[in-house]
């Protein structure tokens, strides 16, 4: 499988390493990446063996079967329904784009048209599975998540005490903070959707790993999940279950037996 990769940073370079170096996805290659930073494009092109585009077009017309993105929700935006239309898969790391549900059901025409797929990677989350199941039957009356952050890692959060800077819809929480709570965009997705999903976003200088708390009910019983996020060894700010997760739905795409 020829791969195009959007985006160079920490996932991507994470992607570019076990892909290309390490070889962890079987008969595959990134062979090219198109970034915003023709600097550091070219940088990772000589160091992992690929080819840099210098615009969106040129890499969706060269000879990758697939598309991940690892850039920003603005980039998905722009060019989510350009790769779908060149008939290529997406894989997509900033999920926060969908929490506009006309965008989604955009591009879902787009790949109805072209027979194409969009794969969402769980992030650095779990429960996925309990949720879809439950929902799945109309049966899921509740989802809510608790994100505790070092405050480094949220704008304008104190640094020397504890303190919720948000509580409300997942719709919201994207808007506010987009690089920082994908997380519940793909909880409500699987769930009940971006404005019955709660979120509440806490500042605590007395952690150094990420944290999220996931709640949910309904006629299957009870939820509560606690996941405690590692940070890429390269960056604290980049969960590293996040890229992994990436490299997990690759691996899965193609697989006979799907779990969950």
């Amino acid at each position: 499988m020829n791969i195009g990769l959007i985006g160079g940073g920490n996932i991507g370079r994470f992607l570019l390493q076990s892909i290309n170096t390490n070889n962890l996805l079987v008969n595959s290659k990134i062979v090219g990446i198109y970034t915003r930073n023709p600097k550091s494009a070219q940088q990772l092109a000589a160091e992992f063996d690929t080819e840099v585009f210098d615009d969106i077009q040129s890499l969706l017309q060269s000879n990758i079967d697939l598309v991940i993105e690892a850039a920003t929700v603005e980039v998905v935006k722009e060019y989510a329904a350009q790769v779908l239309s060149s008939g290529k898969d997406l894989v997509l790391s900033s999920v926060g784009a969908l929490s506009d549900l006309n965008f989604i059901h955009s591009l879902e025409e787009i790949c109805k048209e072209n027979g194409k797929k969009i794969y969402l990677p769980s992030g650095a989350i779990g429960g996925l599975d309990v949720l879809k199941a439950a929902k799945s039957n109309g049966e899921l009356d509740s989802v809510s998540i608790i994100t505790r952050k070092p405050p480094q890692a949220l704008p304008g959060a104190p640094l020397d005490i504890e303190q919720v800077l948000f509580e409300g819809s997942a719709r919201d929480a994207i808007e506010l903070f987009p690089k920082n709570i994908n997380v519940s965009i793909i909880l409500s997705l699987a769930g009940l959707g971006p404005d019955k999903t709660r979120v509440k976003i806490i500042s605590d200088p007395g952690i150094k790993k990420n944290s999220h708390n996931i709640e949910a009910a309904g006629s299957f019983g009870t939820l509560s999940l606690k996941v405690e996020n590692d940070p890429m060894p390269n960056n604290p700010k980049t969960s590293y279950l996040a890229a992994l997760s990436v490299l997990s739905s690759l691996k899965n795409k193609d697989a006979v037996i799907q779990v969950g």
